[in-house]
């Protein structure tokens, strides 16, 4: 049986401090006993009596042999010693962890019993409370749902316990073993099975002598047992675990161990192909010991100026002042020597099964792939990356490509859920990475902080993004043709973008309206520039060769799309606010710096061409309109509206922007999407209230904005299908009877949740309806085919 919490609480770790304690006085026994028979055996041992001979000699034989054992055994008296003392501050530290959580735990109103169960603290009158509120279900399902996560942090603890165990038994086993490092002809060592002069009081030691050892062995492709990758798998997870202090110095001395960066690489393949490949009995052993490689992986190339203190943001100033300094230092080492074996590793090549079988059969051979394709392949399944690493490492593959654009091509295409895990396009699978970690992407593509690489410009409209090899037939010959894209094309590039404009985790669930940094406005205001003009300061007004609209149609930019329209709907206010001619353009694009606050200033055409471009997916559409929705419920529910005049402005403002946003989704084929999606699912993609979970980036606003939404969401979509065609037929309607319908709804809603006068809500509904027709036209030109 296993470990459980309570024994994990429950047992008395200083029991094995005065285990130690033992240990090292029996290692003055022996000391004791050595000295005592070394005085009684000396002069016989010498040959200093009248005692000569083949007996004489045999007796040195034996005297210096047992002599040799007493030395030996406190050796090894001390080691155990040292390794229960170790196991002592492993545990130790472990349960001081698991105490934090199970306190953080109750702190959050969960009762944590004897047995690590988890479950809401809530009195009676709240459970009644729940019980009786419209949404009780939902937040009592949300409690239980907390419950289960503090459960599980506490589950990863108990397993920790376990792995760390683990190690301490192999330690202990290994330190009693004869190693018989002096047993060769002539050496002192004359007993085959006696104490180990070798002993070691390291737990990690041993642990790394034995990962070490079964990693060779499968790099070699020797047979290895799946008993042995479970050790090493066990060994990566445990000393990869973040809460001992040694992960990092564990990473860097296994990475060394095995060969740095090739000997990484190559380890990675072995088991991608044990992963993947036909034998079932692999298939989740193998991948699940990647796993833990990408994490050692990460631990050893960490980058942390001072102990104890965080990092200054990536990609700044004073973070690259700070890195200057600490690239000297001693503690660099690793690092440096790392990334410099890693751009010839990078590029060497190497076999990987899933690759081979790509490649044509009239070739008569299989092909082999780049060391970084395999080097990212292994880290998307890792996390945790520093950014500096993630950084570097980008940078060394566009290097490499700017050099040979064809480098990372191969025959067959790489994507969806049986191909897709092999990171064919490591550029894109490292920019997916940066998806995870808002700060790397943040850092990363700021234009005000990459000197003069200009990594964004570089990535949207200069880079080659076909990576895929074909081939054409004349006749019997076979011709290279035309290179092409997978369909996971750009993918981590979206997700980089996302993350590097909204300061969250590519796909995470939506915000507050606004609230974006200098650095994170500057990033979004520039890829909509240059996926449009295919300029960062756009062309000065001249709109005839915008094309972002029809750019991002391309099946080529199908896999960025939605990460686009996720950070696009957290600009809402800032694309609203230029719709109506509100924004901050003061002449020349740029970003609008006020702290945490900045935001975009670029033209009302270039933001309604991005929207439609990414509007292709419908679903896309529905998360820009419900966000519009949102931004339009939160200023009638903050904004002063004491004076009438006020609440005409806004509502012109309003009426004026539903009338851009339907005005784009008119031009989407909103109807043949919805229709496939009721005969696949009986769903129907009437935004977000039906979806559900399936739209995440949805702006949060406050509870009474909420309210007034909720009271009209029936009628949008009406608004939205009547513009359907116009564009195409190159006329707009005089009216949008469906659309005024909507408007009405809108502050109708609004007049309810805050009990307006009908007098206001007639004023407002009149201006927002007149302002309708001014929104669709700015759309209609900007969406209209440039000369």
């Amino acid at each position: 049986m296993g470990l459980t919490y309570k024994k994990v609480m429950s047992t008395q770790y200083d029991k094995l401090t005065a285990a130690a304690k033992a240990w090292d006085d029996m290692a003055g026994d022996f000391k004791k006993a050595e000295s005592a028979y070394a005085a009684a055996t000396q002069g016989l041992a010498q040959g200093n009596t009248t005692w000569q001979g083949i007996a004489q000699g045999t007796a040195y034989t034996n005297f210096a042999g047992t002599q040799y054992e007493y030395g030996a055994a406190q050796t090894q008296a001390k080691a155990v010693a040292g390794l229960l003392r170790d196991a002592h501050g492993q545990f130790t530290e472990l349960k001081q962890r698991l105490e934090s959580v199970v306190a953080d735990a109750r702190k959050a109103k969960m009762a944590v019993d004897d047995e690590g169960n988890v479950r809401p603290n809530l009195t009676a009158q709240e459970r009644y409370a729940y019980v009786h509120d419209p949404d009780g279900q939902k937040l009592l399902g949300e409690w239980n749902k907390a419950a289960n996560d503090w459960a599980d942090q506490i589950k990863k603890y108990v397993k920790a316990f376990e792995d760390a165990d683990a190690g301490v038994k192999m330690a202990l086993d290994a330190a009693v073993k004869d190693s018989n490092k002096d047993r060769i002809p002539g050496g002192k060592d004359a007993t085959g099975s006696g104490f180990n002069a070798g002993a070691k009081s390291d737990i990690e030691q041993y642990e790394l002598e034995h990962a070490k050892d079964v990693a060779t062995r499968l790099n070699s492709g020797e047979k290895v047992s799946n008993a042995d990758v479970e050790s090493l798998n066990r060994i990566l997870r445990d000393n990869g675990n973040t809460a001992f202090k040694h992960h990092t110095e564990f990473g860097r001395d296994f990475v060394t161990a095995v060969g740095g960066a090739e000997g990484t690489i190559k380890l990675s393949n072995t088991l991608n192909n044990g992963a993947h490949g036909s034998d079932s009995g692999r298939k989740g052993l193998y991948g699940d010991t990647n796993k833990m490689l990408a994490n050692t992986l990460s631990n050893a190339t960490q980058v942390v100026f001072e102990d104890g203190k965080k990092n200054p943001p990536y990609g700044t100033k004073e973070y690259r002042e700070a890195y200057e300094k600490w690239s000297k230092s001693s503690d660099a080492k690793f690092y440096n020597d790392f990334m410099g074996d890693l751009k010839k590793a990078g590029l060497d090549k190497f076999d990987l099964d899933v690759a081979g079988d790509k490649a044509p059969m009239t070739r008569g051979q299989g092909q082999e792939i780049r060391g970084y394709q395999g080097l990212v392949t292994l880290m998307q399944q890792g996390s945790g990356y520093s950014p500096q690493f993630l950084g570097d490492l980008t940078d060394q593959m566009i290097d490499a490509e700017k050099k040979d654009k064809d480098v990372w091509d191969l025959h067959g295409t790489f994507e969806g859920k049986k191909d897709g895990w092999f990171a064919n396009d490591p550029v894109d699978g490292a920019l997916g990475l940066m998806g995870r970690n808002p700060e790397a992407a943040t850092g990363y593509l700021d234009p005000a902080n990459d000197g003069d690489k200009n990594r964004l410009e570089y990535l949207t409209t200069k880079r080659d993004w076909d990576v895929v090899n074909t081939a054409d037939w004349r006749g019997n010959i076979e011709v290279t043709g035309k290179d092409t894209f997978d369909k996971d094309a750009r993918a981590g590039f979206g997700l980089a973008i996302e993350a590097a404009t909204t300061g969250r985790a590519a796909g995470s669930p939506g915000a507050e309206l606004g609230h974006h940094s200098e650095a994170q406005a500057r990033i979004m205001h520039d890829t909509i520039n240059l996926l449009d003009y295919g300029s960062a300061t756009g062309r000065g007004g001249d709109d005839s060769k915008a094309n972002g609209d029809n750019l991002l149609k391309e099946p080529g930019y199908a896999s960025m799309r939605g990460s686009l329209a996720r950070a696009l709907a957290s600009y809402t206010p800032d694309m609203v606010d230029t719709i109506v001619g509100d924004g901050t353009m003061s002449g020349q694009p740029g970003s609008d710096s006020d702290g945490n606050d900045s935001r975009i200033q670029n033209s009302r055409s270039s933001m309604l061409r991005i929207m439609r471009g990414v509007s292709e997916d419908p679903e896309n559409f529905f998360l820009l309109h419900e966000a519009e929705r949102r931004y339009t419920a939160h200023q009638l529910t903050t904004q002063d509206l004491s004076d009438p005049e006020a609440v005409k402005n806004l509502a012109a403002k309003i009426g004026e922007a539903n009338g851009a946003y339907n005005a784009v989704g008119g031009d989407v084929q909103l109807g043949k999407r919805d229709s496939e999606l009721s005969a696949a699912g009986d769903q129907r993609v009437y935004g977000y209230h039906v979806v559900g979970g399936a739209v995440t980036g949805i702006p949060v606003v406050g509870d009474m904005a909420q309210r007034v939404v909720d009271g009209y969401w029936n009628e949008w979509l009406k608004g939205v299908t009547a513009e359907q065609g116009l564009l195409a037929r190159d006329r707009i309607s005089s009216g949008n009877d469906a659309a005024q319908d909507d408007l009405n709804a809108i502050f109708d809603s609004w007049g309810t949740q805050t009990r307006q006068s009908e007098t206001m809500i007639d004023a407002a509904q009149r201006e927002a309806r007149q302002s309708y027709t001014s929104g669709r036209e700015s759309a209609y030109d900007a969406l209209r085919e440039r000369k």
